[in-house]
């Protein structure tokens, strides 16, 4: 695969439709639609086909369903990686699960750990128990998932990351915690972050405001969306990157332990 220095993202943030995968899935299919050619990488929030709903068994999909098998249409034909998370059913057991899809058709999952037990998705869900680093075009992958990112430990950049995708649906009432906490994980872990969220209301009456963002290494906003629907482009270099942690490395004294 070809390496780039520059990794040219599209965030997708939507208003996405209340436990209506179809409804969904033709919404995105339109905003994907207006992505230029030459991205490499399209992001889409949390539980994109469903919205935060606790209704598990109603929304769930199988990994061999009809929306991630849309996922691969689409990145086969527009030759981009394609990410978001869903709500997914797998051996009678219901996840939230981040899926990463390249346009090849090859694919890697992650389960969200960390559930947010006040809005009850520990009695819903599973909980994932494993990291993953996702490697595309010379850049090292981490992703996670809204609740994760307040759980620095999880997020310690251990593995070498240069780009932490965090996909949310994370409230409006909020979101200067949001903001506070997806700038101070690019700072500790000397990292890119992308975090993609909603807007609008959801089903359970729950209000959005979107701030999707792209955050450089040294904790700046150099991408942040307003409160609406819309995608978003930013690109993202790994040379700019390589040169701050050359010249300023914190990493490499950051205390030395294993979390799994």
């Amino acid at each position: 695969m070809e390496k780039k220095d520059k990794l040219k993202l599209a965030i997708i943030q939507p208003d996405t439709d209340w436990e209506d995968a179809d409804s969904n899935r033709f919404l995105l299919t339109n905003a994907i639609s207006e992505i230029p050619n030459g991205v490499d990488l399209v992001i889409m929030p949390e539980v994109f086909v469903s919205g935060f709903t606790m209704n598990a068994a109603k929304v769930a999909e199988e990994m061999q369903g009809p929306t991630v098998s849309w996922m691969k249409k689409v990145a086969a034909e527009r030759d981009f990686a394609l990410c978001g998370s869903l709500i997914v059913k797998d051996k009678g057991l219901y996840y939230n699960r981040f899926v990463w899809v390249y346009p090849n058709g090859e694919m890697h999952t992650y389960d969200k750990s960390h559930l947010f037990t006040i809005e009850k998705e520990t009695e819903n869900f599973t909980k994932g128990n494993s990291q993953i680093l996702i490697e595309y075009k010379g850049w090292k992958i981490f992703p996670i998932v809204c609740y994760d990112v307040r759980f620095p430990e999880w997020t310690r950049n251990t593995q070498g990351y240069d780009l932490m995708i965090n996909v949310a649906n994370w409230p409006a009432v909020r979101r200067k915690v949001w903001d506070v906490l997806n700038r101070a994980r690019a700072i500790e872990n000397q990292s890119y972050v992308v975090a993609v969220n909603r807007v609008g209301r959801d089903g359970a009456l729950i209000n959005y405001s979107g701030d999707s963002m792209v955050i450089n290494f040294k904790g700046k906003r150099i991408l942040k969306a307003k409160n609406e629907e819309g995608v978003f482009i930013k690109s993202i270099s790994k040379e700019k990157l390589n040169a701050f942690r050359q010249k300023f490395n914190t990493l490499r004294d950051a205390d030395d332990f294993k979390l799994l």
